[in-house]
This record gives structure tokens, sequence and C-alpha cells, in this order.
């Protein structure tokens, strides 16, 4: 999942041969000009709006991860280690915020 801002070609030709589905809205003006172009223009590329809708989600929970220091700024090393101080923040905060 992208924002709009990686919408380009080479960007979703990249994901497609590293067989990535890619999530990314078309920019405006992008199919103004597929549009203009008629046939030469091209299929529009597919965009499944129901798994972007999840790209809110995994934003906010990274940004509330990134609010602890440790994860945000990675002074562990190994990565077992990160990996704890992240699964440590992860805790913290569901305790704070049971319900969301």
């Amino acid at each position: 999942m992208a924002d709009k801002a990686y919408s380009s070609r080479a960007n979703r030709r990249y994901l497609r041969r590293r067989g990535i589905k890619a999530v990314i809205p078309v920019k405006k003006d992008q199919a103004a000009h597929r549009v203009n172009r008629s046939s030469k223009g091209g299929r529009p590329p597919v965009f499944d709006r129901d798994a972007y809708k999840e790209r809110n989600t995994v934003e906010r929970c990274v940004n509330k991860l990134r609010q602890h220091r440790a994860v945000a700024t990675r002074y562990d090393k190994r990565e077992r280690i990160y990996q704890g101080t992240i699964d440590v923040a992860s805790i913290r905060i569901r305790l704070r915020h049971p319900a969301t």
C-alpha cells in the first residue's frame, strides 16, 4: 500500500517484477492524461479501495510505535533485541489504550 505520490509507472513495474500487488491510487492528472490518449493510454491500474482503507490503520500503529524513543531511533543493533523493543512498546500501547 502506498500513497498517490508513488503511483508512477516505474514504481508499479518494480512491484510487479517482485510479485507484489500494488494498492496505490491513481493521481487525477495521470487518469486525465490516460483519457486524453484514448486507446493508446492503456488500461487503468487495478485499485482495491477496501485494501487501501487498511493503510490508515497501519500508519496509525507505526506512529504510535514511533512515539517510543528506542523504536524511533533504533538504538538496538541486533534484530532480536530490536524486535523485543517493539514488542515491549506494543504491550505498553495496548495496556494504555485497551479499547483501540
